[in-house]
């Protein structure tokens, strides 16, 4: 985890604190189980909860154990009964390693997704806001970067709306998915330890249980959270890619808020960067690069193996943390977002009338025009204008040109021409789409 894009909530889950304390809730819920089938002493079973409720694990001291026994869940269980006194020798009864680390994890990826949660409803409520504000501005819409047709900036936001809607939508089937609960022993066939023992566990944490955990639980869970991250962070880039192209000087539609005193270059003065957006590109392409280590988990020998262990000591916390991040610097951005209506028409009049081609198409193929020749008349009269456009010299307008053609006249009046270049027309929808998004 790399301090510098990391929240204080999210790193919290990956303490060694908040993991040791986990692992004894999951032992303490074990006994508290066992007790109740008669298997251990009720008094040694709250005995156990309540000492190790109190105690303060030392990580330093837990450290220096494994480094001399090699074992982290043993080292852990050593410093343990420091606190909890001869009834230790009932804690862990049945159970192997891997029903702690896992279930640990489990509970840990649970909680983070609830972080990332808020963080995607916060994205939510700053793209509606702006959106509802900027509902019917007129922007041009772009394909393949060209000038296509008319759109309003209140669309090209409920377009990302949408995205993290889905976003969310998949963030609740990843929870879901990974927050599964394991305390079935060696290999999984509960020999040592009884299944009332997984499920009463798994209710105290908030988890559902494993049906088959071999000794471990099946990492294709795993591997459809992680890849659920990496969609979520493709759509973060994709509207900080929109932010940035707004922001190039030749566009200049919208940008970042620039802060007084900012600074945008140590060489330049004049400079104002779309740094945070850059920012969120990169933060994207490192946490879709955890999910290809997370698929490749899903292949482990027999009933298990620990080549997944060390990866997801990378990317469970690097992940979830570095998502958290870049959720909420979306949501800065967004609702600091600073749009210029003025710029945007103007760049939706740059070309002349020609984003209406498709209009005056449509028109004389309605009018009896074939549709090869209404494509052939219209593109006559709009690659002047395009030309003159490239050449920063004056010429006639699309319209003018089309009021001038006698085989455009001869099907469309000039005052059917002029109705064809009303904006108007390509917002007609607008309430509709917003009533698909925002309900």
């Amino acid at each position: 985890m790399i301090p510098r894009y990391a929240r204080p909530q999210m790193t919290a889950i990956w303490s060694s604190e908040t993991k040791f304390r986990i692992w004894f809730e999951i032992e303490a819920y074990a006994c508290e189980a066992l007790a109740e089938l008669g298997v251990i002493p009720r008094d040694a079973a709250r005995n156990i909860l309540e000492k190790g409720s109190a105690a303060e694990f030392d990580v330093a001291k837990i450290d220096a154990i494994e480094r001399e026994v090699k074992h982290d869940v043993i080292a852990f269980l050593t410093h343990l009964a420091e606190f909890i006194g001869p009834d230790a020798r009932f804690v862990h009864q049945g159970m192997t390693s891997s029903d702690v680390l896992d279930t640990c994890l489990a509970v840990q990826l649970a909680r983070a997704s609830d972080i990332l949660l808020d963080g995607v409803d916060r994205v939510l409520a700053a793209l509606e806001k702006r959106a509802k504000e900027y509902k019917l501005t007129p922007t041009i819409g772009r394909s393949h970067g060209i000038h296509a047709e008319p759109t309003t900036f209140g669309i090209k936001l409920a377009g990302h709306h949408a995205a993290f809607q889905r976003a969310r939508h998949r963030l609740v089937a990843a929870r879901a998915e990974v927050a599964t609960c394991a305390i079935s022993g060696a290999v999984g066939t509960f020999a040592q330890v009884d299944p009332r023992v997984e499920q009463h566990v798994a209710e105290r944490l908030g988890l559902s249980v494993e049906p088959v955990a071999t000794q471990i639980i099946p990492r294709d869970r795993h591997a459809a959270f992680f890849a659920a991250l990496g969609v979520v962070a493709s759509q973060i880039e994709n509207l900080a890619v929109e932010i940035r192209h707004l922001q190039r000087t030749e566009v200049l539609e919208a940008e970042e808020y620039f802060s007084e005193g900012q600074k945008g270059s140590s060489a330049m003065p004049h400079k104002r960067n779309p740094v945070l957006t850059e920012n969120l590109t990169g933060l994207a392409r490192m946490v879709r690069g955890y999910v290809t280590p997370a698929l490749e988990n899903v292949a482990l020998w027999h009933e298990r193996d620990i080549s997944h262990s060390s990866v997801e000591r990378y990317i469970g916390p690097d992940a979830t943390v570095t998502l958290d991040f870049a959720l909420n610097r979306l949501a800065d951005v967004v609702e600091k977002l600073v749009v210029y209506p003025e710029r945007m028409q103007r760049n939706l009049d740059l070309l002349g009338g020609l984003v209406h081609s498709q209009r005056v198409l449509l028109a004389l193929t309605q009018a009896g025009v074939d549709r090869e020749g209404a494509y052939r008349l219209v593109q006559r009269n709009a690659m002047p204008v395009w030309r003159a456009m490239q050449n920063g010299t004056q010429a006639p307008t699309f319209l003018e040109n089309l009021k001038a053609d006698s085989e455009v006249t001869a099907a469309l009046k000039p005052s059917e021409i002029e109705s064809l270049f009303n904006l108007d027309h390509h917002f007609k929808h607008v309430d509709t789409i917003f009533a698909r998004v925002f309900g």
